[in-house]
């Protein structure tokens, strides 16, 4: 990770307007309190990732339908997860899986799930991204790297994950200098394992590394087993309430 150095900063909440973005739930069948979570009033969410089956699965799902429908017709952008393998997914059959979402779940936009982070593959990003965005006019896209990537990046996308994995190694984490050049909404942090205790902390690390977009959980990966992003966060009420009010200490 190059450039890592100091934090931004300390800014208030309100001036990051911060929000979550779901990493992707399990299927509806399988989380329907956390589907139906999704679609209260007031939750403060910039928006969803839809993942029917590593992707738009090889037809449309009615249950994953319902539950995209009631998120954009309640104003929630919903998002295609789409894998690209660290650049090794054929670009034809990314842009295959695009095409099923839009034409199936009718998505806002995209989310590039393990997104190299290398100056190497910023071309053919750029074509994936740039075709992504004909198949779908004004396409939400997000840039899944999960690190601080190259800098050349972040004029490819709307928002790049700079960080996703556990609290114990966001905790010690640092932000890339040159991300001070730009306005936190073009950044998200995903962080499992944190612990209630602190919540309030990893929101303050989010505030003053400049990251609006945020989706923390209590959820583990049990040593890299399973998905920790599958479930509602049992404090999920408790980071709703701190976001709304920006309140985060």
């Amino acid at each position: 990770m190059p450039h890592l150095t100091r934090r931004r900063p300390h800014t208030s909440g309100t001036e990051l307007q911060p929000g979550v973005g779901v990493p992707g739930y399990a299927h509806p069948l399988l989380a329907r309190t956390e589907w139906g979570e999704l679609t209260r009033p007031g939750t403060p969410l910039h928006w969803v990732v839809l993942n029917v089956a590593d992707g738009p699965g090889s037809r449309p799902d009615p249950h994953c339908l319902e539950a995209a429908g009631r998120l954009r017709n309640a104003g929630v952008r919903v998002l295609g997860h789409l894998d690209t393998r660290y650049g090794t997914r054929n670009f034809g059959e990314l842009i295959a899986d695009a095409h099923r979402f839009v034409d199936w779940y009718q998505v806002d936009g995209f989310l590039l799930d393990r997104c190299p982070a290398d100056h190497v593959a910023l071309p053919e990003v750029r074509r994936t991204v740039g075709t992504l965005r004909v198949i779908r006019d004004d396409a939400h896209i997000v840039l899944g790297h999960g690190i601080h990537p190259h800098p050349g990046y972040v004029g490819l996308a709307d928002q790049l994950v700079t960080f996703s994995g556990p609290w114990n190694d966001y905790r010690w984490s640092q932000v890339a200098e040159w991300t001070a050049d730009h306005p936190p909404e073009r950044f998200c942090h995903f962080v499992h394992s944190v612990p209630r205790a602190h919540l309030g902390e990893a929101l303050g690390i989010a505030r003053g590394q400049g990251a609006a977009t945020i989706y923390f959980t209590d959820r583990t990966d049990r040593g890299g087993r399973i998905d920790p992003w599958q479930a509602m966060p049992g404090y999920w009420d408790e980071i709703v309430s701190r976001i709304g009010t920006g309140v985060s200490e």
